[in-house]
């Protein structure tokens, strides 16, 4: 997997430990491989690489996880500077005009 970083240190992602089980349900989700597991629970492998899609926190049965869809929606924000404005941003809803996704919930939802 091609792995890309967005903004350094700015990330909204948290992972509450004492609330994980290791149930796995956020490494099938997310898209860029950001967690692992260990042993008992799930960790952050690379906080940098996450677009902040909000796939894991959605997905989560235990609310261990918590990101702020919106704030760096990579993909939105890629395809804008791109000029591919016809391409759908990070998952099922297409944001239109990628340049102009929700600040509310994001480009994903």
């Amino acid at each position: 997997m091609n792995r890309l970083t967005y903004l350094k240190n700015v990330v909204t992602l948290k992972l509450d430990e004492g609330k994980c089980t290791g149930c796995g349900m956020c490494l099938e989700v997310c898209p860029h491989e950001v967690f692992k597991m260990n042993t008992r629970h799930a960790e952050i492998r690379d906080r940098d690489a996450c677009m902040e899609c909000g796939a894991c926190s959605r997905n989560c049965p235990f609310d261990a996880i918590t990101v702020q869809t919106g704030v760096g929606c990579a993909a939105a924000v890629i395809n804008a500077m791109l000029g591919r404005t016809d391409q759908p941003c990070c998952g099922p809803i297409d944001c239109g005009d990628s340049s102009v996704a929700s600040k509310e919930k994001g480009c994903c939802g």
